[in-house]
């Protein structure tokens, strides 16, 4: 497998004590990286580990950051992606097969190298990138798209979305869409006709 710094099975650290400033740098850096890790905000957004995904992402973090500072080292990054995945496997019920386990890994060892020599310049464009949210805002989208039909029922765009839907799949509209009535003139001689697209989510169960 790959190693930190391309060690081929190297660890990180000098197996010397971090001081509280490092280790509360490498707990900001474990956030940081993680905030911006779409796998795992996909899981956290979508709720795979249930209500609680949330906390325990956290708790995630707070494991990775446990694992380095109360143990001196070597840190070796077999020994944190094993970690890793089976925390994903065991809160996410989930298995990250896009190798981002291994990214988010490796940098997290040069992030605890570097808090360890008081550097903390990784953290610091982790903390000018964090403003775009990539991460998040993907995986939100993503969650949003599953509930779309479902809530389109008063949004402006839920017309058209109706229209794609009635294309793909004219059966379910015959189905589900309710019949309208037979138009009747008013007093005025006026027929009024019903909008073509109207009440398509409403009348579904």
């Amino acid at each position: 497998m790959a190693a930190s710094n391309g060690g081929g099975g190297s660890g990180s650290g000098s197996g010397g004590p971090i001081s509280p400033e490092a280790a509360a740098a490498l707990g900001e850096g474990i956030r940081l990286v993680f905030g911006r890790w779409t796998a795992l905000q996909m899981a956290v957004e979508n709720q795979w580990g249930g209500r609680d995904s949330r906390a325990k992402a956290d708790h995630f973090g707070e494991s990775i950051h446990s694992w380095f500072c109360r143990s001196r080292g070597p840190h070796y990054f077999e020994d944190l992606v094993d970690m890793m995945y089976d925390t994903v496997s065991d809160s996410f019920n989930a298995d990250f097969e896009d190798n981002s386990v291994e990214e988010v890994a490796e940098q997290l060892l040069i992030i605890h190298e570097e808090c360890l020599q008081s550097n903390y310049s990784s953290i610091e464009k982790l903390r000018n990138l964090r403003v775009q949210g990539n991460a998040v805002s993907q995986s939100r989208q993503i969650a949003a798209d599953d509930d779309d039909s479902d809530s389109s029922d008063d949004d402006d765009d839920g017309e058209s979305m109706m229209e794609d839907e009635a294309a793909a799949a004219p059966e379910e509209m015959a189905v589900d869409r309710p019949r309208p009535s037979r138009p009747a003139p008013d007093s005025d001689g006026w027929t009024v006709v019903p909008p073509r697209h109207g009440g398509r989510s409403r009348g579904r169960n």
